[in-house]
């Protein structure tokens, strides 16, 4: 089976959906099926070309098996409404043009969070005659809503009425969580074609492993006891929250050996720079995002794993993918997002809970894990003993299983 896979991130990028398609299309490709991915340049989330890259019409590489066609696109950071949609929109057109000359394809997949891509996917399965998979990992626009980017109103409606044209479309969706399938399904969208893959970690790549010594004084922490963030720094995350549990954690006198560490950039991070430093936080480190293979060094510098997104109702039905590569090192969650992922963590005891934008509640929580050393192992262990569960292998396999199903089918939305 050849599958077409259009996606705007990708590696060297190292963002989640990148992760997962990648992780995803690799085994895809041990199994013996021919993959073809239409991305851009890696250029997330700071709008700056990776090096070794340009941002050509066309040019082909091939990464572990998968032949990888990146298109030009009209590149920017990953701030503000309309520049980022003019990079989505000029990407979606020049997958389009370039999806022609990817000859004896059985199936097209097109991947969110922006629907832009999935546009471009139900354009090329309808160029080719072939089933279209939609892979829905947000519910856009509505995440836009959620962040303040985008208010009630006439354009609202237009793309949620896109948003529903594609669900309805599609010849299969594959949800990234159980709640996104009952949304849908709640907004009339027919539930016998969605199946539902949650994310994984990729077992081989994340697991325990003692803390990077040389690294640690090379940063200066080798004597702290580390809470981290490591991931996008964007309007969802509202990591304003951590930076107030630090300052909180500051002035008590036993977390002072306590450091606050974020990696990764995205379009609030000047700004979290600038209030660290109105706030004069000394026991706040930032560092810029690294390569994939770099990620987990820095994850064993970690001690105490933050998550968290923003308190608004459309994150109750998010499952960040670091939860599992959490688990897979066994690093204790605190774990900020309500909903389905919180059930998550409860169940496999794998972190604590904490309420969303609440830092005195996340400080507490910081507090009791590092003064507790025998309740930090115990997460570890619970998270450890869970991660098999969530092997990234395993859910790639259910997901060719599904794609198989669906370019073998005479079914199409034409």
């Amino acid at each position: 089976m050849h599958i077409l896979f259009l996606t705007d991130n990708f590696p060297p990028e190292v963002n989640a959906p990148a992760s997962r398609t990648m992780e995803h299309c690799r085994e895809w490709v041990r199994q013996g099926h021919h993959v073809t991915v239409v991305t851009c340049v890696p250029n997330f989330p700071s709008g700056t070309i990776f090096n070794g890259y340009k941002n050509r019409l066309w040019q082909r590489e091939t990464m572990e098996g998968v032949e990888v066609v990146r298109v030009w696109s009209y590149i920017t950071a990953n701030e503000g409404f309309f520049l980022r949609t003019l990079d989505y929109f000029s990407f979606m057109v020049a997958a389009v043009l370039a999806a022609p000359f990817v000859r004896g394809v059985d199936v097209v997949v097109a991947t969110s969070p922006q629907f832009f891509t999935a546009c471009a996917g139900y354009l090329v399965s309808s160029m080719k005659r072939l089933p279209f998979v939609f892979e829905l990992r947000d519910l856009w626009p509505e995440s836009i809503r959620a962040v303040g980017v985008l208010k009630a109103g006439l354009i609202l409606k237009m793309l949620e009425c896109i948003e529903l044209f594609l669900y309805h479309r599609a010849a299969r969706i594959i949800s990234v969580t159980n709640s996104f399938q009952s949304a849908l399904v709640a907004r009339g969208v027919d539930g016998g074609k969605i199946s539902v893959v949650i994310n994984g970690a990729d077992l081989d790549r994340f697991r325990p492993s003692p803390k990077d010594r040389a690294l640690a004084v090379r940063l200066g922490i080798q004597n702290k006891i580390v809470a981290g963030y490591v991931g996008t720094h964007g309007l969802a995350h509202a990591l304003h929250t951590i930076l107030e549990a630090a300052d909180r954690v500051a002035q008590i006198p036993d977390g002072k050996d306590i450091l606050f560490l974020f990696l990764g950039d995205g379009a609030m991070k000047l700004a979290l720079k600038a209030e660290a430093a109105a706030r004069e936080l000394k026991n706040v480190l930032f560092l810029d995002s690294v390569s994939k293979a770099d990620v987990p060094r820095y994850w064993s510098l970690i001690d105490i794993a933050i998550i968290h997104l923003k308190r608004d109702p459309l994150f109750t039905n998010v499952i960040p993918s670091k939860l599992f590569e959490c688990m897979a090192m066994g690093l204790p969650v605190l774990h900020g997002v309500a909903g389905e992922s919180a059930r998550i963590v409860e169940k496999e005891k794998a972190g604590l809970l904490f309420e969303p934008e609440n830092a005195a509640d996340l400080a507490e929580k910081v507090l009791l894990l590092a003064r507790n050393q025998s309740l930090r192992g115990s997460l570890r262990q619970n998270g450890r003993s869970a991660a098999p569960h969530y092997d990234r292998n395993m859910r790639a396999k259910e997901m060719l299983s599904i794609l198989t199903r669906v370019a073998g089918s005479k079914h199409s939305s034409l």
